[in-house]
């Protein structure tokens, strides 16, 4: 399997060099030249496969797919390693959980961050320290986050031989628990670095330094925001865990069996439909590269927060990016994003994989009027039949009555990204399972669930206090020079 730019670089390259190098050269991301298939005999074997061996089983098939540079007992080893009951709190790792009839919420904030990026970044760290310790180099990982890919980056790379982290936030837009997550760890090899601006800003910067190719080669740069292939790849293997657990005859909704596939009717007979609370469409767009490799998938609903641009999009056909004094700081701020940097990913493929015309939007248009509109282009007409895309839009109101609403009819807590993916879901139930990928354990964002419930949310005993602990950041304005900076005086070269 080889690997290609959105951007029109069709330098072939591998798995294991892209994992390394995160953006491409020509500024574009990297997407693999085709998307393997999986017709419905191969979907009941891994089904198979996923039901007598467990997840981490699964994960090995699906990302062999995508990976021929590493020895299949090297890989299965990795995934291993990263999939345990130990680390991720159940046998399942993914479990299940259904709330309402058709409706179902899929745990993926069980990890050591209590986010659902630890499905990938635990994942990525084992990879790294793999392909660099058989390499004999180092990397300095440059990333940004609006509150969860930072913690579950930092904490799936404290202690990873051959590794530095420095990680982008915006300055007081997280949840204090987010915050002291990140800011807390004191481990030599973790620095983080508060951005005075939005998140955009801070993407915005781990670009420009990784666009710089230099520098990148210099400081030996790469990246673990969903820009990284990998990253998305290891969210691949949750959505066809999810499909197998709501087509399994063990779960019910409302009292009844979910439809069943069968012999006589095929494997895909049985389909489902994800929400998937977004803002820069990482999440989703594996659930598209899932879709596009057979997996029985109805609709891919994007949820978003009052930062509404994946929405607009998709009922529009313009992507209309925001100006950070246009980003609003919401109860969801993990969404707090007006620059969805994976949705070149999707675009590319909407436009039939050409390259200059995706390079066209994003590097030249995109930039130089702020948005682009494809609702004259036949295949944005096409697109929601194709590829199953959905939207909707949820407020602080709207997660507040749902965090509520929950709790009382389900018995469950769930935190407010989750809240927006719910309230959403629900305005495109069609009578097949929904399922809503949670996002994080509500802790995080203990301040609105207090709002909502009158008493926080449950504290797991490990981060009892941690918002007390000692806080080690830096603080620096939105200028990519200062990052540079900063970086060049912890790396010797």
């Amino acid at each position: 399997m080889h690997y290609l730019s959105t951007r029109g670089d069709a330098t072939a390259r591998k798995f294991c060099d892209i994992l390394l190098e995160g953006l491409a050269p020509d500024g574009g991301l990297y997407l693999p030249e085709r998307y393997p298939q999986v017709n419905a005999a191969e979907l009941a074997r891994l089904r198979k496969v996923h039901a007598e061996q467990g997840y981490a089983a699964l994960a090995f098939e699906i990302l062999s797919l995508y990976i021929d540079d590493i020895p299949s007992a090297d890989l299965r080893a990795i995934c291993d390693k990263t999939y345990t009951a130990q680390v991720f709190g159940t046998r399942e790792i993914v479990p299940l959980k259904p709330l309402e009839p058709g409706l179902f919420l899929l745990g993926l904030s069980n990890g050591p961050t209590l986010a659902f990026k630890d499905m990938a970044m635990q994942l990525l760290g084992h990879l790294f320290e793999y392909e660099l310790g058989r390499r004999g180099e180092e990397l300095n990982i440059l990333g940004a986050t609006s509150g969860d890919t930072g913690s579950a980056a930092e904490y799936a790379m404290r202690g990873k031989r051959g590794i530095r982290v420095f990680m982008l936030s915006p300055h007081g837009r997280m949840s204090p628990f987010q915050q002291a997550q990140m800011f807390s760890l004191q481990d030599a090899n973790i620095h983080n670095i508060a951005i005075e601006g939005v998140f955009d800003d801070c993407q915005d910067i781990v670009k420009a330094v990784s666009n710089d190719l230099a520098f990148k080669a210099r400081y030996r740069i790469g990246t673990v925001n969903s820009i990284n292939w990998a990253r998305l790849l290891a969210q691949v293997v949750y959505y066809f865990a999810g499909y197998f657990q709501a087509t399994s005859d063990r779960v019910e909704a409302g009292g009844g069996p979910l439809p069943q596939p069968s012999p006589q009717r095929g494997e895909g007979a049985a389909r489902v439909s994800f929400t998937v609370p977004s803002g820069n469409f990482g999440n989703v767009c594996a659930g598209h590269v899932a879709r596009m490799m057979g997996l029985p998938v109805e609709h891919l609903v994007v949820a978003t927060n009052e930062n509404d641009v994946l929405d607009e999009f998709f009922r529009t056909g313009v992507y209309r990016v925001r100006a950070a004094a246009d980003t609003r700081e919401t109860s969801s701020p993990s969404m707090d994003i007006s620059k969805a940097s994976n949705f070149e990913r999707f675009v590319f493929d909407l436009l039939g994989r050409d390259g200059a015309a995706t390079r066209r939007l994003f590097a030249e248009q995109l930039p130089g009027q702020g948005f682009f509109d494809l609702s004259g282009d036949a295949r944005f007409a096409q697109a929601a039949a194709r590829y199953g895309f959905r939207s909707g839009r949820s407020t602080h109101a709207d997660r507040l009555a749902t965090i509520r609403e929950v709790h009382a009819r389900c018995g469950v807590t769930i935190d407010t990204h989750t809240a927006d993916g719910v309230k959403v879901a629900r305005e495109h139930l069609d009578g097949k399972p929904m399922l809503v990928l949670e996002t994080a354990l509500p802790i995080k964002f203990a301040q609105t669930i207090t709002e909502a419930l009158g008493h926080p949310p449950e504290r797991p005993a490990q981060f009892v206090g941690i918002e007390d602990l000692p806080k080690r950041v830096s603080v620096l304005p939105a200028e990519v020079a200062g990052v540079k900076a900063a970086i060049a005086a912890q790396v010797s070269v």
